[in-house]
């Protein structure tokens, strides 16, 4: 059988207020042609379809329209929801939509969701599992008397994985949403310092574990225990990674390969850094390509430039962020108390206060505006 994982779409997600849409329309269609080449047996979405449990009715448009396309081309396709998904919503018509191959997960019940298929080596358990915590689990078994010991997040997949009863003679799957214990993280992924984290030991029984939730690809503990990742950077700490959706074999039991396929974004990603002139200089930015990414600007100066992300943008369109690494920003100074107040000059006290602020002295031009401005004043 073969597979072609992926997760985290994120419809409708937007960045520092620049809307994804285009991105996320470009990529999905992207994911279409590589079904389309690959011909995989089964598609698998592990979470995060859209970016809020309310998406907009173009975030809904093109998941019908990425999900139509998908079923032309892919018999049996399934479908997650994650913690920013409404599990309610996003299982609304399953039940319809699985006649046509095409598997929404049920909202999340102590009676777990098992699709059974058949390729050339006999039979393999698919199994829907829903992003859940330790409440959700508590009240879908609220009449078992495990349900006091229930208090964390292994105790609730644990549960959840005993609720299945899967047959491990068989070759299962399992499509889940939750943070495997030592996963890398990316910045801006909800977690609960820690309290949130699931052992890898708790699902290791499954021929292959296709997760979302983290958005980097990457493999937890065992091999075959899977985040295909986003297949969009949505973060700067993602600048340098490499998005892919995941395509697996799944062989006669024990059998299992996996391999990356790449994906080219709309708009990749740079982090930029340098003194404000170096940033606008022909020289730095000629011809690599940085007028059509996404960028954070990190500007060096001591001074703060006027107006400098609308005079950036001339450059950098895409600019999502400005942020300033200096002295001031190193020593991340608070403004205290002027002491002996009375006894100073006004220049004396406007020039502790820059010192405060800023790390360091003001320089001649400001000196000499300083200067003349309390000479006005003060005539």
């Amino acid at each position: 059988m073969k597979i072609l994982h992926t997760s985290d779409i994120h419809l409708g997600k937007r960045v520092n207020e620049f809307p994804m849409l285009k991105d996320q329309e470009y990529i999905l269609d992207q994911i279409v042609r590589i079904v389309e080449k690959e011909r995989p047996d089964v598609v698998l979405i592990s979470g995060d379809v859209y970016n809020t449990s309310t998406p907009s009715a173009e975030a809904v448009h093109l998941l019908d329209r990425f999900i139509t396309s998908l079923n032309a081309v892919c018999n049996h396709i399934f479908v997650l929801p994650g913690n920013h998904d409404s599990a309610e919503r996003l299982a609304f018509g399953s039940e319809i939509m699985s006649k046509n191959g095409v598997y929404f997960s049920q909202t999340f019940s102590a009676n777990p969701q098992k699709i059974t298929l058949n390729d050339s080596n006999g039979e393999v358990n698919i199994y829907l599992l829903p992003f859940v915590r330790p409440i959700d689990v508590r009240y879908a078994f609220k009449d078992d008397s495990d349900l006091p010991t229930i208090t964390t997040y292994d105790d609730a997949i644990r549960k959840s994985i005993e609720a299945m009863q899967p047959d491990y003679t068989q070759r299962n799957i399992l499509i889940a949403h939750q943070y495997i214990k030592n996963g890398n993280r990316c910045d801006g992924e909800e977690s609960i310092g820690g309290l949130d984290e699931v052992d890898a030991d708790i699902v290791k029984d499954f021929d292959y574990v296709a997760l979302g939730h983290l958005h980097r690809p990457q493999q937890v503990q065992y091999p075959h225990i899977r985040y295909s990742g986003s297949p969009l950077k949505y973060s700067f700490s993602e600048v340098k990674d490499s998005k892919s959706v995941s395509i697996v074999e799944l062989n006669e039991k024990g059998s299992l390969s996996i391999c990356e396929y790449p994906l080219t974004p709309l708009h990749d990603w740079a982090d930029l850094r340098g003194t404000y002139d170096e940033l606008m200089s022909e020289s730095f930015y000629k011809g690599k390509g940085y007028e059509s990414m996404y960028v954070r600007l990190t500007l060096t100066d001591e001074d703060e430039i006027v107006d400098a992300m609308n005079k950036l943008r001339g450059v950098y369109p895409l600019a999502m962020q400005l942020q300033y690494d200096n002295k001031r920003t190193q020593s991340n100074m608070t403004v205290g108390m002027v002491e002996d107040v009375e006894e100073k000059s006004p220049f004396e006290l406007i020039s502790e206060f820059f010192e405060k602020q800023n790390g360091q002295s003001m320089n001649d031009d400001q000196t000499e505006l300083v200067t003349n401005l309390i000479n006005e004043i003060f005539a």
